[in-house]
């Protein structure tokens, strides 16, 4: 037999290379079983809650978080369970479905959000990520950029509903994530910077999402230098919404 030989026809070479076969199989199946502790069992609208099998989903584990509380994955109870505000337009499964109500907040199509926990997300050291400039005093904006605290912010149908009132930035990526908006009713709502265009030369915030009076409804905080993960997506989906429902027409085809 040659060296490295255990038998005439096993050789080192070959178990470790059957080893690593088996150990590569393993590390598979592991993963595949570890990315169904969210989102499984899969739920068809025509057939309910799939099987949740006994290979594939794993056992529940729990984990520790920073701020001491505890959470199981998977959780099969934590099902969202809210009533859908909307109809189909057809019969067959995957249909089209149109908004009931007031289509800005129905919760359906762009305006969808996901139930979030109710508090705001925590830096490592238990501060908000989240916070108005009036609480974060060690951030600032930058002299290169224009300050909009104080501009006017301009709805899509022109209509001016208030000025900035603060900026609201993320402390972990030293960035500007809300603009704090003073309506004229004198309600402070938040709007998202991804929906806001800043015309420096002209002063003003335009939001092309919603209308004028539509800025009555967007979701508030529950506390004025604060605003939890279930309302940053709450109030997202609004201006969100708004890119299709705002007016009839946005719902209509181009030609």
């Amino acid at each position: 037999m040659t060296r490295g030989a255990i038998t005439s026809h096993i050789d080192v070479a070959q178990v470790v290379l059957y080893a690593f076969w088996i150990f590569f199989a393993g590390l598979i199946f592991y993963l595949r079983r570890e990315d169904r502790r969210e989102g499984y069992p899969l739920e068809s609208e025509d057939l309910g809650v799939g099987d949740r099998g006994f290979l594939l989903i794993p056992d529940p584990k729990t984990f520790l978080r920073a701020d001491g509380s505890v959470v199981q994955a998977p959780n099969f109870d934590s099902r969202d369970t809210r009533p859908l505000n909307a109809v189909k337009v057809a019969p067959w499964p995957g249909a089209p479905l149109t908004p009931e109500g007031d289509p800005m907040l129905a919760a359906v199509g762009p305006g969808a959000y996901a139930m979030r926990a109710d508090a705001p997300e925590k830096t490592h050291d238990g501060r908000n990520v989240i916070a108005p400039l009036r609480i974060a005093t060690n951030f600032a904006i930058a002299s290169e950029d224009v300050d909009p605290i104080g501009m006017d912010v301009m709805a899509t149908d022109r209509d001016v509903v208030g000025k900035i009132k603060d900026v609201w930035i993320d402390r972990s990526e030293s960035m500007v994530r809300y603009y704090e908006v003073a309506l004229e009713s004198g309600a402070n709502v938040l709007l998202p910077v991804a929906f806001a265009k800043v015309e420096p030369s002209k002063s003003r915030i335009k939001v092309e999402a919603i209308l004028g009076g539509q800025f009555a409804n967007v979701p508030l905080t529950r506390d004025p230098d604060s605003v939890t993960l279930r309302e940053e997506d709450m109030i997202a989906a609004y201006y969100a919404a708004g890119t299709l429902y705002a007016t009839p027409a946005r719902t209509e085809p181009l030609l």
